[in-house]
């Protein structure tokens, strides 16, 4: 057993060399696997920013489709509504100014100063007097309403509207 004993045991430097060794390789191993792990990601990169480039213009499309689907939606709803002689009637009306024979038509023009020059004004915080008095202005407008008679409205001429109507035009 002495015997065995001695062969098991090994002198210093050679216990000393194996873990040198041993480190050695797994040290090599582990250089080996640094080196496949950079050139894996060098060779992937581009492949990986070409998809994730893929995937930005996929949701983008898709965002354009569902834009697209909807505009569709609307304009086969419009469509059904044209299909209506009512609304034509309605549309014909309103955006060409349309009217059947007979019919007055007013037309209104806004030469009201807009709401632009009122905010540039300066407001005075004291009371401004009115040159006029309006209850003077009411009474004389009424006394103009009572006296004035119909009867010279009567019997001026009416005048056709300036707006032709659709069926006017088509008997000319």
């Amino acid at each position: 057993m002495v015997a065995r004993e001695k062969k098991r045991k090994k002198p210093a430097g050679a216990a000393s060399a194996a873990s040198v060794l041993l480190s050695l390789q797994a040290s090599g191993f582990a250089v080996t696997i640094l080196i496949l792990l950079v050139a894996g990601v060098v060779i992937l990169s581009p492949a990986l920013r070409v998809l994730a480039e893929q995937q930005q213009e996929i949701s983008q499309l898709e965002d354009t489709l569902a834009a697209s689907s909807l505009e569709v939606v609307q304009l086969e709803e419009q469509r059904e509504r044209w299909k209506d002689p009512a609304y034509v009637e309605t549309q014909a009306r309103e955006r060409l100014m349309f009217v059947y024979p007979g019919d007055i038509t007013y037309l209104v023009i806004d030469d009201l100063e807009s709401d632009l020059d009122n905010s540039e004004r300066d407001i005075s915080p004291e009371l401004v007097h009115a040159s006029t008095d309006w209850r003077e202005s009411l009474l004389a407008s009424y006394l103009i309403a009572a006296t004035t008679s119909r009867s010279a409205e009567a019997l001026e001429p009416e005048t056709s509207p300036l707006i032709p109507s659709p069926d006017l035009g088509a008997t000319q």
